[in-house]
């Protein structure tokens, strides 16, 4: 059929079924994604976003040299998948983890199908940290790498530094850290950055968003870290 104009309203199109299964579909993209020189972006976000955390994710595993179980196990967590796709979720992460080199491609390729400040791009390094601090500690490499991306994705240091304190244990980040506050903030201080990070990470607004099952497993990770932290922080400037 031609001459469908893509901006037409939708409701005008007919719904046809789809032919392939979710992953399958993913499959198929991420085949086209390798070898196009500039992908188009996906229809919905969160194919965007699993074939984000697929390709960098498996590249992040490879980047310490060893693809360990717990990194695999990693990615189960952040994502659900059905028994019945399990095979084409694997061949996804073997076919994105076939070169450990051309990972700043692959950021750039992804940084280009959002907007600047898209959450989408904070989910991505989110899952990457998760990936990456699976086996105990954040190797060296790793740590290289998501600088690296997070520079692609135009993402803060200050926030990929507290990113990685809530997933990585052998930073020992005190709750100031994760708060983004200096050690010397007060409670009033330390109180309304809380409020502002429960604001912009709560799983309400990924929910209103439109964002993937995922992407909201991550958010309600984020706050119940933040108030954790909030907690301690509390606590700590609390007399007994």
């Amino acid at each position: 059929m031609t001459g469908i104009d893509p901006a037409s309203d939708r409701s005008a199109a007919p719904e046809l079924p789809r032919p392939r299964s979710f992953w399958q579909r993913i499959a198929d993209r991420m085949a086209a994604f390798l070898g196009a020189e500039r992908p188009a972006t996906p229809p919905e976000k969160s194919v965007a976003f699993t074939i984000a955390v697929i390709a960098l994710g498996a590249k992040m595993a490879k980047a310490d040299g060893r693809v360990a179980r717990s990194e695999v196990a990693a990615f189960r967590r952040v994502f659900t998948i059905p028994r019945s796709e399990e095979k084409n979720a694997a061949r996804v992460f073997d076919l994105a983890r076939q070169h450990t080199a051309g990972f700043e491609a692959w950021a750039q390729r992804i940084a280009r199908m959002f907007q600047p400040g898209d959450p989408v791009l904070d989910h991505v390094i989110e899952g990457l940290v998760i990936v990456a601090t699976a086996d105990g500690s954040l190797h060296v490499a790793e740590r290289e790498m998501l600088d690296q991306i997070a520079e692609i994705f135009g993402i803060p240091q200050e926030r990929l530094i507290i990113v990685i304190a809530r997933h990585d244990s052998e930073s020992a980040c005190p709750p100031c850290q994760v708060l983004g506050v200096p050690p010397d903030a007060s409670l009033e201080e330390g109180r309304q950055r809380w409020r502002q990070l429960i604001r912009e990470n709560h799983p309400d607004r990924a929910i209103a968003a439109g964002l993937p099952r995922e992407a909201i497993r991550l958010a309600e990770a984020r706050t119940r870290t933040l108030n954790e932290a909030w907690q301690q922080f509390r606590d700590s400037r609390t007399p007994a």
